[in-house]
């Protein structure tokens, strides 16, 4: 690849490679950007927490009195899903303006924008306050790689405010809710159906939680730019056979929470809610965030999306979470802002694509970001 790399070229690169969490293998993607990134003299670091499963943290510039502007994205993604790609999800074709492939959206097309902006930048960042890529393994199945990172202490270094490349159609958002899932089991005693009378049916005891589960009150004021906190019960599993009285079940629970709730005082509350026959375990647990759109570098970044999007951005919030959530305990209040070239409705979907003028179009804003803060 050249000095000034094409984004489309190498998103069309990441796209090939095959990192659907599970099983991830993240491995040889992500020294592929390193590799670029080292290159063009940025110092990297690889993170691997498990065999095959790797994250990189890229940094160039630094000690000018000023912390460096940080960059994060994954490159993990979801499967496939039951249904027929009418393309090769990993050959990265285009196709109508749109780059297709899983991951186009979520969130290799992001990932690639602010990697290309940092390799244009490179030789004038050297001498500035500088930037640092965070490119992480294991998003999709609850941040596991951005949690090794902030485990190694030091890794991360310092940074003034942070860019999410999630997909936002490179609309702004200031926030988005927490993510709390929890399993709750309830258990019995099996027995013969024909003779309900000599067991304890668990199922039954599920019906009384979901109950329960659906009449939880928060008592949580809603949160100005993401409404309320929402609970939904979105699986259960529980019996063998028809003719048996079932001694366990699982109940899946998705709670979103908004910024100032604390997932501990939630979980207390919803098991003296089910009682302590109910086992709670949670599954994953990261919170909110949320920067005030009055921030003066907030209002920077309005600043200059604001001509690429043809009318001045008004404070809006994610619906899914992000790295950050996880990030923003090691750095702690810092502005935040999530802003990605993929399609939000896109995620997750057969026939994922991205379309490439919104590729383009990343590359442009975080070149500005950059530029604004460190030149």
């Amino acid at each position: 690849m050249s000095v000034m790399p094409d984004v489309i070229a190498l998103t069309r690169e990441l796209l090939r490679f095959n990192t659907v969490n599970p099983p991830g293998a993240e491995q040889a993607c992500a020294q592929h950007i390193g590799g670029l990134l080292k290159g063009a003299g940025f110092q990297v670091a690889y993170a691997e927490f498990a065999p095959s499963r790797m994250s990189l943290v890229a940094r160039i510039g630094g000690g000018k009195g000023k912390p460096p502007l940080g960059f994060t994205g994954h490159i993990d993604t979801v499967p496939l899903g039951a249904a027929a790609w009418k393309v090769d999800a990993f050959g990265a074709s285009m196709e109508g303006g749109k780059l297709y492939g899983r991951g186009a959206s979520d969130m290799k097309g992001g990932v690639a924008a602010f990697v290309v902006a940092a390799l244009r930048l490179a030789d004038k960042l050297k001498d500035a306050p500088g930037i640092t890529l965070v490119i992480t393994a294991d998003e999709e199945c609850g941040c596991g790689g951005a949690a090794h990172l902030v485990a190694q202490g030091n890794l991360l270094g310092e940074i003034g405010a942070l860019v999410i490349g999630e997909p936002t159609a490179n609309y702004p958002l200031v926030g988005h809710k927490g993510a709390l899932w929890l399993e709750a089991k309830t258990r019995g005693i099996t027995a013969h159906g024909s003779m309900p009378e000599r067991g304890d049916n668990a199922i039954y005891k599920a019906a009384t939680a979901i109950a329960r589960l659906q009449a939880f009150d928060f008592d949580a004021a809603p949160h100005p730019l993401m409404g309320a906190p929402t609970l939904n019960v979105g699986t259960i599993r529980g019996g063998l056979n028809v003719n048996s009285v079932p001694d366990e079940t699982v109940i899946g629970v998705d709670i979103r929470t908004v910024p100032g709730q604390d997932h501990a005082l939630i979980r207390a509350r919803l098991q003296r809610a089910l009682g302590e026959m109910i086992e709670i375990t949670p599954t994953i647990d990261v919170g909110a965030i949320y920067s005030d759109p009055a921030q003066a570098w907030i209002q920077r970044v309005f600043d200059m999306v604001q001509p690429h999007l043809g009318s001045r951005p008004q404070p809006r919030a994610a619906t899914y979470f992000t790295d950050a959530a996880v990030l923003k305990d090691a750095y702690r209040d810092i502005p935040m802002v999530v802003l990605g070239p993929g399609e939000p409705q896109l995620a997750h979907q057969t026939d994922e694509y991205c379309l490439l003028d919104r590729i383009e179009q990343s590359v442009e804003i975080y070149g500005e970001l950059i530029r604004d803060w460190s030149l």
